[in-house]
């Protein structure tokens, strides 16, 4: 019987979704299974470009179908759906990110451009999905990364009411081909914020040149530079500090996708590493008798099952998102930073476990164990993200306001919000729903119960013995910190979506005791750093907690995973 927690190809059928977004997630999933093992890996090997891909993906309109929002839509199946956009995203990942990049930079791409007043370039953008075009996202530089505030791309007036654009992007993903580029800027005869401007340009037009490819992959992430490149007043997407917000809001819809693409690649490799260690005999023994081993590959399963968790609660905030609701600003930089670092931590356990199978050409582990490390780093640092999320830790913690409760959300709605953000500003101000009836729900697991604890002397910490203002500029020390915030957050989401899944109260409580080893390892490294006082040291040590053992519940967990073996095996 196919576990009901992780995806597999073989039993795979969303039926929650409506018929058409089945049917294209289906035809997507067959697509890789047809195309078999032995083609993925070597496309892989040999940086082939994804042509054929993206050929079935304009064959059947799943780009249109899913990247269109309803405002923009002729047909009725075509919204911007956060829920199957995740969906997709797992799917992709799960058989390359080469492919998943693809889609991501896309959406990237798309996210000015939706976000635009310009009702003519929405309507372009609209078409060229329909004819089955990518989208690129031209913000970053090579000398400035994606620092915003300076960027070289210089749009000077042509004296027409457009302008002629010159300067570079660098890291572009999908820049080869893109049928619409977005590309940020600066006007040269305006300072300050007012003199920023986002643009629509087109890969194929003369005074675009592609440099080249910047890695060595299928993917293209390309450097390219505009030389007196036009820019017509129709190609203005925004302007002034509009344009500023279109960027960072673009990379809030975006960042999104990185979590649930390490789910998918996590997922293949749990099954190709389960599969081969019960297989493999050592000492006259399957390699899954040895219980280091079983504490390993059951680590990785429950860390897998909370990340998928907490990722599929977070696509509920964000679908009920609206301006007096922006709870989704916490949990979006959480499904970038803590769950693709769970990703590494799944895909390095396994590893543990099959060793030197993992560098063999003819698996998919191979390529799964240098992919999972690009998401963490992708749309912000970890620690970009953890310094984002510290924002918000006092209302979290300290100061909860009443919310209605969000309903777990597969309908089959247009997340319009999500292109109506507003200033990407007032991060301080967003308030948050009690985080303690959630784990009130399951007192009874021995293992939440203990992370309670821990979670309420972290309360304790920042209402007693938060960092002081020079602690404040010691950003080495309040990463630490965060690391631990994230934790209440990442229990908290997924403790309301065990709920919601009726999810096995022994995966649960084996979860939590992985989640109360990590509260006490992060606490002695707070320990430990340079910056911290006495008080702080003594509570650091106080939130040590030994998680609560039991050999029946993590022996009938490790029955879950042993029968991973052979549950699924790419065709050939």
């Amino acid at each position: 019987m196919p576990d009901p927690l992780l995806f597999n190809p073989r039993s795979y059928d969303p039926a929650h979704f409506d018929p058409e977004t089945r049917r294209l997630l289906r035809a997507t999933v067959d697509w890789f299974e047809a195309r078999g093992k032995r083609r993925l890996i070597e496309d892989y090997r040999s940086r082939a470009w994804l042509g054929e891909f993206l050929e079935f993906a304009a064959k059947e309109k799943l780009f249109a179908t899913f990247l269109t929002p309803a405002s923009e839509a002729e047909r009725e199946d075509q919204r911007w759906d956060t829920a199957r956009i995740a969906a997709l995203n797992e799917i992709l990942g799960f058989y390359g990110l080469d492919y998943w990049y693809a889609w991501q930079v896309t959406i990237l791409g798309l996210g000015p451009v939706w976000q635009s007043d310009n009702a003519a370039a929405r309507s372009r953008a609209a078409r060229l999905l329909a004819d089955g075009e990518v989208f690129a996202f031209g913000l970053s530089e090579k000398e400035h990364g994606a620092d915003i505030y300076s960027t070289d791309m210089l749009l000077e007036p042509d004296g027409d009411g457009g302008f002629l654009a010159s300067g570079s992007k660098y890291y572009i993903g999908n820049g080869n081909t893109a049928g619409l580029v977005s590309v940020f800027g600066r006007r040269t005869d305006v300072e300050g914020p007012d003199g920023y401007v986002f643009f629509a340009a087109d890969s194929r037009h003369p005074a675009y040149r592609l440099v080249k490819n910047v890695v060595d992959s299928s993917k293209y992430v390309s450097e390219f530079r505009l030389e007196g490149y036009p820019v017509a007043a129709a190609d203005v997407l925004h302007t002034g500090r509009a344009a500023f917000d279109a960027a960072l809001n673009t990379v809030n819809v975006g960042k999104f996708n990185l979590c649930t693409a390490s789910i998918g690649i996590s997922e293949h490799a749990m099954y190709e590493a389960v599969t081969h260690a019960h297989n493999r005999v050592l000492y006259g023994r399957p390699v899954t008798a040895f219980p280091h081993v079983r504490r390993e590959l059951t680590d990785a399963y429950v860390r897998l099952a909370g990340m998928k968790l907490f990722s599929d609660r977070a696509v509920d905030y964000f679908r009920s998102a609206g301006p007096d609701d922006r709870r989704y600003l916490l949990f979006n930089p959480m499904t970038k930073m803590k769950v693709t670092t769970e990703g590494e931590k799944v895909v390095d356990l396994l590893w543990d476990v099959i060793a030197a199978k993992g560098f063999e050409k003819d698996t998919y582990f191979a390529q799964a164990a240098v992919e999972i490390r690009s998401l963490p780093k992708l749309e912000g640092t970890v620690h970009v993200n953890l310094a984002l999320i510290l924002k918000f830790m006092r209302n979290h913690l300290l100061d909860p306001v009443a919310y209605e409760p969000v309903a777990s959300r597969q309908d089959a709605a247009d997340d319009a919000f999500l292109f109506r953000q507003g200033p990407a500003r007032g991060l301080g101000a967003v308030r948050f729903h009690d985080w303690r009836p959630a784990f009130d729900a399951y007192a009874e697991l021995p293992n939440v119960a203990r992370f309670r604890e821990q979670a309420d002397a972290l309360c304790a910490f920042v209402a007693e013995s938060a960092p002081d203002a020079e602690q404040s500029r010691d950003l080495d020390f309040l990463l630490s910190v965060g690391q631990l915030f994230a934790l209440v957050v990442h229990g908290q989401l997924i403790l309301e979506q065990a709920r919601s899944v009726a999810l096995d109260g022994d995966v649960l409580d084996e979860l939590f005791s992985v989640l109360v080893r990590d509260f006490s390892a992060h606490a002695v490294e707070l320990h430990g750093k340079d910056s911290a006082t006495a008080a702080q040291q003594a509570w650091a040590l106080a939130a040590v907690r030994r998680p609560v053992a039991d050999e029946a519940r993590s022996a009938r967990v490790w029955a879950r995973v042993e029968a991973l073996s052979g549950a699924y095996e790419m065709a050939p």
